[in-house]
């Protein structure tokens, strides 16, 4: 199995959204690469330093780094600054964090990529894990447990591949 952490906004949205990739075995979100001390929502919210962040676990024999990269893409405005859909606010910054400096390269062919086709320096941050801390459990499958609920990710974006 491998790990990586995507910032793309409110992580509501963007946990749901690879819940759908066959391959995608387990998510989490919480809040990570700010200051090294423990946080909670309130504290992220009030300007921590912190991103909402989803822990992604897969198998890379069903689904790989670059695909799972393509389709954070898919759903997040890579030129914005602190803020996607009307989610403004440091923790709601873009990023890529790995733990495995071999993820490095593919991460990189990607990000040129879409810099490409963007024309523009991206505003999405690409740095190596400094730390992670689970969300509060109310958090955790926020989309699943209230449908209705808040998302800054367009709902047909959620049947892509259902499972």
């Amino acid at each position: 199995m491998n790990t990586i952490y995507l910032a793309g906004g409110c992580f509501w949205g963007v946990q749901k959204y690879f819940d759908q990739f066959e391959g995608v075995i387990a998510t989490e979100v919480g809040y990570a690469n700010g200051p090294d001390h423990a946080v909670d929502y309130r504290d992220v919210c009030n300007g921590s330093g912190h991103a909402e962040t989803v822990k992604i676990t897969y198998d890379s024999d069903k689904i790989s780094l670059t695909d799972l990269l393509h389709y954070y893409f898919m759903v997040i405005d890579p030129l914005s600054i602190n803020k996607q859909g009307n989610d403004k606010g440091i923790q709601y910054r873009t990023g890529i964090y790995y733990t495995d400096k071999k993820q490095l390269s593919e991460i990189e062919t990607v990000y040129k990529e879409q810099e490409e086709k963007a024309g523009s320096k991206l505003a999405v941050e690409v740095d190596i894990l400094k730390n992670f801390y689970s969300a509060e459990e109310y958090h955790q499958k926020y989309l699943d447990k209230n449908p209705n609920g808040y998302c800054h990710i367009p709902r047909s974006m959620f049947k892509l591949k259902q499972k």
